[in-house]
């Protein structure tokens, strides 16, 4: 397990606010701030939201609930939230100006051997970081819930000590995460690419008006996600046969749709409002219920999805 005993969370939101659940959760004093008050304000009912989900799936019982709801403490400045932590996990928006203010309050504030953390998507912020930060910064890219979902991308950047990517991969190791190590930062990791291009042919098919998205939902869930939740894409393949591959490989008449940086369903979609689960409506409609009802629900189904998975897992290491 690792040293690190306190963090500073920076970003309150949908990300920020769950990465404070995973670091209480997993032992260690959190501060968490974010720079919209009303966004840090609703942080704390979120995350006993979700700890209320978890206690209700028997993910974690009321004393884990109460005692990592004690180790998360919002605090109004992001000066008062990094100064003295062992760790600073940067969760803010995707926008370089963005980062490059909020390294260069961090490096005004934090301790000189705080490890620096970058939840980022898609931003290289290296460059955006201080040079007398350099050897203490990596990217540590989490999946939504990230209280549920283990999976956490580690990327060092050029100047990324080795023994700052092994702490904290020894620190998630100790939380029962899944850490993946990259050598450098890949440009949408995997996971996160692979996803990139199913939406690109997701939003194809729609912009063609070839399917619905109930007909997409359908077919993943029924077809794709049903084997690569137990087998993975590359094992899957194998069950397959290598020759079969190749040969779909060698006969393929498809061609993916070209990269064009814009969907005419989702612009639609988003100028009517229906911006996803938050806003009430976005591919699906969900009426007046409130979003954390809908998360609640989400996390269940997933918490028994991923205990049927690891009753598979454990039955295939027997």
């Amino acid at each position: 397990m690792s040293d690190l005993k306190s963090v500073g969370i920076l970003g309150a939101g949908t990300m920020g606010h769950a990465l404070a659940l995973v670091h209480a959760a997993g032992g260690l004093d959190v501060r968490l701030t974010d720079n919209n008050a009303e966004t840090l304000q609703r942080a704390p009912a979120l995350i006993a939201s979700a700890l209320d989900t978890l206690v209700e799936a028997g993910a974690m019982d009321e004393v884990g609930r109460q005692a990592t709801l004690d180790r998360v403490t919002t605090v109004p400045t992001l000066a008062d939230t990094v100064a003295g932590a062992d760790l600073i996990v940067e969760a803010v928006v995707e926008n370089a100006d963005v980062k490059r203010q909020v390294y260069g309050e961090i490096d005004a504030a934090a301790r000189d051997d705080a490890i620096i953390a970058s939840n980022t998507s898609h931003l290289v912020v290296f460059p955006l970081v201080p040079d007398s930060r350099q050897s203490m910064t990596l990217i540590a890219h989490w999946y939504t819930p990230p209280y549920i979902c283990d999976l956490v991308d580690l990327a060092p950047g050029p100047q990324t000590r080795p023994e700052v990517m092994e702490t904290m991969r020894a620190l998630y190791l100790g939380m029962g995460k899944e850490p993946i190590v990259f050598k450098t930062m890949i440009d949408g990791y995997i996971a996160n690419r692979l996803q990139a291009a199913m939406h690109l042919e997701v939003f194809n098919l729609l912009d063609e008006g070839l399917v619905t998205p109930d007909d997409i939902d359908r077919s993943v869930r029924h077809g794709l996600a049903l084997r690569f939740a137990t087998l993975g894409i590359m094992r899957k393949a194998d069950f397959t046969g290598l020759d079969m591959m190749r040969r779909a490989v060698t006969n393929k008449t498809y061609h993916p749709p070209p990269v064009t940086g814009e969907s005419k369903a989702l612009e639609k979609l988003i100028a009517e409002g229906r911006g996803g689960v938050m806003s009430g409506a976005g591919f699906f409609d969900y009426g007046n219920r409130p979003a954390e009802d809908l998360f609640r629900e989400r996390d269940i189904e997933l918490i028994e999805l991923k205990r049927a998975l690891q009753a598979i897992e454990g039955k295939r290491k027997a």
